[in-house]
């Protein structure tokens, strides 16, 4: 394991850091690429809860409440980084706003019904290493597959990962799909409700990213 810091880039919460550890399994999402996350995604964050699935640091999900999200549910397995993360909603003052879960995303994703009246919300998926392994695939896949058809209209799916991705295997329809790539890294949006579109946003590049 080895400790790191990074930093949130915009919202009220900005400039603040999280201390966290990382270890080899862990894909903890670059500054560039989570900013391009979040000036895409734009007007989808404020006012909507947002889910942190497979959260690892827990920076996305934190990000997603200092950029405006009215609530965040942030679900990782793993307890070292569950008490990481439940440290640093602490010390920022935002865990009225803030469940941490420890749970094996598969399992809370089996059991997972939207709040009732809660309208659009967002998920977001980076998964590990391991869970992008062919043999695991199909059920990542299958994940997102049932959220997507159990979620809300308007609700934005994003999935984040790399390279040799197989983005022609990915549920729905294909063309639906927004792929963005970021050096190695790429993003994946889908917007459940077809007649919406994605906010075209600024392209981001390692040299406007503060």
């Amino acid at each position: 394991m080895e400790k790191t810091e990074l930093r949130i880039v915009a919202g009220t919460l900005k400039g603040r850091r999280l201390q966290c550890f990382v270890h080899p399994d862990m894909r903890p999402t670059p500054q560039m690429v989570r900013e391009a996350l979040f000036s895409i995604l734009g007007n989808a964050i404020p006012g909507r809860m947002f889910y942190d699935i497979f959260a690892g640091t827990g920076i996305i999900g934190i990000e997603a409440i200092s950029r405006g999200a009215s609530d965040a549910r942030l679900i990782e397995m793993n307890a070292k980084q569950v008490t990481d993360i439940q440290k640093n909603v602490d010390r920022f003052g935002i865990a009225e706003r803030v469940q941490v879960l420890r749970a094996d995303v598969y399992r809370w994703a089996e059991r997972w019904v939207p709040i009732a009246r809660s309208g659009p919300v967002n998920l977001f998926f980076s998964p590990p290493f391991a869970d992008l392994d062919p043999v695991k695939l199909e059920a990542f896949l299958g994940m997102v597959k049932s959220l997507m058809e159990k979620a809300p209209e308007e609700t934005v799916l994003t999935i984040q990962a790399e390279d040799g991705f197989p983005t022609e295997s990915l549920p729905g329809k294909a063309e639906l799909w927004d792929v963005r790539k970021y050096g190695r890294n790429l993003l994946m949006f889908y917007v459940k409700d077809t007649a919406s579109e994605m906010p075209v946003a600024e392209e981001v590049t390692e040299k406007n990213v503060v």
